[in-house]
Formats: structure tokens, sequence, C-alpha cells
């Protein structure tokens, strides 16, 4: 069924055109992806299909009763809640049924209306109908569903009471997606959704959205988030949009093909139109062939020319090298510390970089990755430890937050001034190779986008000649097109890398093995992100494996006794402080496991009464009064069982809930 469409749809700024004839098609549950490069007018579209703008011509059309939930850039939550109240507000409706069960409740506890039988059956009869409506709404499940969601975005049990308004930006916009993943719309629109992600979040939110009920269109430049979450691209470029199916991987390959395509007719329909205007011009002025002449002049005249593929629109091109040579060894870090005024993030840190290697580093958010490469330019010191360059290394650095550019200075200054000797006819075109042209490098800096700051920063590096390149996070602010084009031109560069980054699509395209950073210090993995996640994955499996044969021999060494002789000796503060983690840990996993199962299990039952339900107003059914009771029976069998495992489910998250406190 189709929940939305886009028919024909117009946006002018003044005399330009941004888009004509946009057409699209959102089904139910669905899975879109909206890309097209940085201006192109994705944001515009989607305000218009969230209903805040409306189109120049065309018109959007929708489902009746549809409910849109729409996050747009960097849109941060306004309340002054607190968190845990901000998203309690989302099941407002379930708080008046839990209310109203409370004052029924309170009702048949009452002498009075127990005394009158006829006025405790009806009110039962009420409560009844109450307690089902709010279990079927998951009024015993949504705080479970609540702490879920925020522990997904990293809100803990221990921030619940903090209001809205002391939140950094970042963690604003997490909590207005957070609160629209618990409203549950029938259509969610998400305009850059991963911004100000961690990869583990990320991880969490992929996984999400996989089993949203909704249908779901976004725009994102995380490529990496798109290939695990759409099966629909939307391409919005060259003013027009262009419909694939399938993932972002599926898409570039779809349009390749699709320009390839363009390319062949386009040059086959080119060789004609050169042969008969060849013939045109060699047979027009004689009498013996004037005739077929003009009839070739009529088809050219007659004949749909096709445009030339790929349009205007331009890419940037360029590429990174070293004035010379680096050693064999180029950076050494060892058991150092990173951190801030004694503050240690993360140690031991130990790196060897090697000469042409590309080595990513990945962590957390706040565990000292932009940290840990500045203690390695020297500009924070190391808490432990120190960074030692190999021979004849030159390191060029390009920091996120783009502190090394001048706001007063315009495009061209910026760079002429750091390269007074190079005649400003090279600077304007090494600018305009990074998409600089004409009145561009005259404009401030102050004045350019997230994206032309991100340019200029890339311009710079690449005159600098270094031949050791430090990056910290390249990628941000760049549309996906010059993403790629920054990945050729690390792939190229005969220099090595060292790069702290979230997308991980680049990280696969770049690195040549992974650093993670924990408060615990570095770890190295040999590969690719996709290879770094496997290891992760088989580390966690061999530690739960290990974990678990441990506390099976422990309870098969003694049955009765819940501590091993070894472990009944006296033991120091440190070693009972251990122990006591240890078997907390092993509770709560068991726990968690027991809680899942339980949830598992309520759905079963839930599905269970609703299939018995369907079975009781079946025609057949309703006339057979044997049959009927039949069913009845069942179904007080399976509430009563749903009932029962309802209680054992919150008396065990409780208790996981008290041992997280």
């Amino acid at each position: 069924m189709i929940l939305l469409q886009v028919q024909q749809v117009m946006r002018r700024f003044g005399a330009n055109v941004l888009f004509e004839n946009v057409q699209m098609d959102i089904q139910e549950h669905a899975r879109v992806a909206l890309v097209g490069r940085n201006g192109a007018g994705k944001s515009t579209l989607l305000k218009m299909i969230a209903g805040e703008t409306v189109p120049d011509e065309g018109q959007i059309s929708m489902r009746k009763g549809l409910t849109i939930g729409y996050l747009a850039q960097d849109q941060g939550l306004d309340s002054r809640n607190t968190i845990w109240e901000e998203m309690s507000s989302v099941f407002a409706e379930l708080h008046t049924l839990e209310d109203r069960m409370h004052s029924l409740e309170h009702q048949l506890s009452d002498p009075e209306t127990i005394a009158d039988q006829e006025a405790y059956q009806q009110t039962l009869k009420t409560y009844d109908q109450v307690q089902t409506e709010f279990q079927q709404k998951n009024g015993y499940g949504y705080q479970a569903e609540i702490r879920g969601v925020l522990h997904g975005f990293q809100f803990d049990a221990d921030v619940y009471d903090k209001s809205v308004t002391e939140l950094s930006g970042g963690q604003k916009t997490q909590l207005a997606l957070a609160k629209l993943l618990l409203e549950k719309r029938d259509l969610l629109i998400l305009d850059e959704p991963t911004n100000h992600l961690d990869v583990e979040t990320l991880t969490w939110l992929e996984s999400y959205l996989q089993s949203y009920s909704g249908a779901l269109l976004i725009v994102s430049h995380d490529r990496y988030f798109l290939d695990r979450v759409v099966n629909e691209v939307y391409d919005l470029s060259h003013h027009e949009m262009v419909h694939y199916t399938g993932n972002y991987d599926q898409f570039v390959q779809k349009k390749a093909a699709r320009i390839q395509a363009q390319w062949k007719h386009y040059e086959k329909q080119q060789a004609e139109i050169s042969k008969l205007e060849d013939f045109v011009n060699r047979n027009i002025v004689r009498a013996s062939t004037t005739k077929r002449a003009q009839a070739r002049r009529k088809q050219l005249a007659k004949m749909d020319r096709l445009d030339r593929p790929d349009g205007d629109e331009k890419t940037a091109h360029f590429g990174f090298h070293a004035a010379k040579q680096s050693g064999n060894i180029v950076l050494t870090v060892k058991d150092a510390a990173v951190g801030y005024q004694d503050r240690i993030l993360s140690e031991p840190d130990n790196l060897n970089v090697k000469k042409h290697e590309a080595i990513a580093i990945v962590g957390p958010n706040g565990i000292g990755k932009s940290t840990l490469l500045k203690s390695i330019l020297g500009k924070i010191p190391f808490i432990k430890g120190q960074a030692t360059f190999g021979t004849n290394v030159v390191t060029g650095y390009y920091d996120q937050e783009q502190r090394n550019l001048h706001d007063r200075k315009t495009v061209l200054s910026e760079l002429w001034d750091e390269h007074p000797t190079t005649p400003e006819k090279d600077i304007r075109t090494i600018l305009g190779s990074f998409l600089f042209t004409g009145e561009d490098v005259d404009k401030p800096i102050h004045a350019l986008s997230g994206g032309e700051r991100a340019r200029l920063l890339l311009t710079k590096l690449a005159m600098q000649n270094n031949n050791f390149l430090i990056l910290d996070e390249p990628t941000n602010h760049l549309d996906i097109d010059s993403r790629e084009v920054l990945e050729v031109a690390l792939n190229d560069f005969d220099g090595t890398i060292l790069f702290v980054s979230h997308d991980r699509y680049f990280i696969n395209q770049v690195a040549t093995s992974v650093v993670e950073l924990t408060p615990e210090g570095t770890e190295l993995f040999l590969g690719d992100y996709d290879y770094y996640m496997d290891k992760k994955q088989e580390q966690a499996e061999i530690a739960e494996a290990a974990a678990s044969e441990a506390a099976e021999q422990e309870a098969a060494a003694n049955p009765e006794a819940p501590e091993s002789a070894a472990s009944a000796a006296p033991k120091s503060k440190g070693q009972q402080d251990y122990q006591a983690s240890k078997q907390q840990q092993r509770q709560k996993r068991k726990l968690e496991r027991s809680v899942a199962a339980l949830e598992e299990r309520i759905g079963e039952l839930e599905t269970q009464a609703d299939e018995i339900q369907q079975q009781m107003v079946q025609p057949d059914n309703l006339a057979d009064a044997d049959k009927l009771q039949d069913l009845q029976k069942q179904l007080d069998a399976v509430n009563e069982a749903h009932d029962q495992t309802e209680n054992d489910w919150m008396a065990q998250a409780e208790e996981l809930e008290n041992l997280a406190d």
C-alpha cells in the first residue's frame, strides 16, 4: 500500500530551478534513501514531504490518517522536562489508562461497591476492559522500551533525572531521535540522523531501524549506514530524480551501468548525426543528390537529440603527493597515556606506524582519539610517554575543528599567503580543482559552508606535499561524491596515513589496519573495518563461552556450596571485590537472558490470544456454542499464562534494574 506520493514537484529559488518533475512513491514498510550532492535540494524536499513547506509546482498526497515523524539536521529537543519525563510523555495515553486502572482498583476494594453486587460486577467488567487495552498497548512493557532506547543512545539510568536543558547540542539531537523512535510514526523522515553518533550507537540504531514497523525516508552521507538499512534509493541530481532498487552499494553499481548505457546511446547518436551532417554538407549543392541531402537535413531536424550524460555537475579532482620519501619507521608511540590535567582517558597506548600504512583509529566518543592525534603532534602533552617520528617524516594535519583557517581571510588569500612565491594563476587553478571557481575564491572564509571549509582544508593539505598525513574526521561535512574523491586520492597517495573517523565505509576503503582505543589502551587489528568487527564478535563469543564454561565447572565441582573450598579461604579486600564483581556480572547476564526470554514468551502468548480471538468471531464458531466455549477456555488459559509470565518479567526486570544501580 502506498503511504505517500510526490508528483511532479518543483522548487525554484528566484529564477533558478533547484529541481523539477520530482516523483517518489513511499510504500508501507519502505526503507528509502534520498541521496545527492550538497545543494541538490534533499533537505528542501524532505521539508515539503514533512509538510513544513509547499512545492512551487506539483503536489504531495498521502494516505488518510498517515502519521509522520520528522527529524531535521541537528534538530535538538527543546524541553524543560527531565530525560525520563520527556520520553515518558510519548505514552500519555497509557498513563491515562494506568490512572483509570488504579481508580477502578480502588473502587473494587471499596466496601460500598463490594456490597452492591451489580455495581461490583459492572466495575469489574470495566476494569477488565481497561486492563486488556492497557496490556495490548504494551502498558506493562513501555518503561522497558524507554530504557532500551535510551540505553541505545548511551543515556544510562543515572542521567534519567537530568534536565534536557543541561544536555549538549549533540545529545539533544540524539534525544529528539530517541523520542521519535518511541512514537512509532507510520513514516519516519530522518535528515542526517547519524551526526553526533559514535560507532557503537550507530550499530545499535541500524539494528533498531531494520526492525522498525513503519516506513523510513533517510538522508545520510554515511554509506555504511545506508547499506545496512535501506533497500531503495532515490538519486536527486541534475535537477531531477531517478529511482533505484537495492542498498547503497547496489545503487552505485546500477547508476554506473545506467550512465554507461547513456554514454553508449549518446555516442551512437553523435556518430549518426556526424554521418548525416557530413552527407548533407557534401551533397546539398549537387543536383543529382540534393533531394537526398534535403531528406537527411529534415531527418536531422526531427531528431530527438540526447543530452550529454552527467549534465554539468562538477567533481573535485585532486591528489596528495610526498615531496620526499620517509624512512621505513614513521611513528612510534610506546606505553603512553592520553588525557587532560592528569585525567587519563586511555592507557597504555602503543602505535608502530610504518611507511605506506593507512591506520584508522576507532573508539567511542570521548575516549581520546582526537586527543591522541594532538598529543602525537605535540599540541597536547602526553600524560605519560611520548611520540617518536622516524627519519625524514614530514607531517600534515587535518583538524576536524577547522581551527587552522582564518575567518577574516578570503579563500584565495588563505592559500596565497602560505605560498607567496606561487603565481596567482596557479593558486586559482589548484582551487578550481577543489571546486572553488570564479567569485568563489573571493569569498571570506567565515561565509563558507562546512563542506566548503572542509574542501579548503584539503586544498591546503594537498599543497604541503607531506609524506605523513594525520587526519581527524576528514569526511565530516563532505558529501558522498567528495568522500569518494578523497578515498581515491588517499589510496593513490605515496606516503603514510594515520586517521580518526566514524565513517565506516571510508575506513573500509582506506585503512590497511585498525587500532581500537579503549580506557585499557590500544589494540591492533590487521585489516579493514569489517575485519575489525568480525574479530570483535569472535572475541566476544570466546569470552562468553569461557565465562559460561567456568561457571559450569564451578557449579559442577560444588553443587551445594556457593563457593569452592579454595574460594572459601580468606581473601584480600581486592580479591573479595573482584569476586563480587564477577558474581554480579554473571548474575546480570543470567537475568538479561531470562528477561529477554520472558519478553519473547509474552509476545508469543499475545499472538496466541489474538489468534484465538480471531477464531471466536468467525461466523461458524459464533454459531457453535460448544466450540465457542472451548475457545474461551483456551483464551482464559493463555491469558492466565500471560499474566503469570508478565509478573515474572516485571519482578526480574526490577531485579535487573536494581542490580544495574
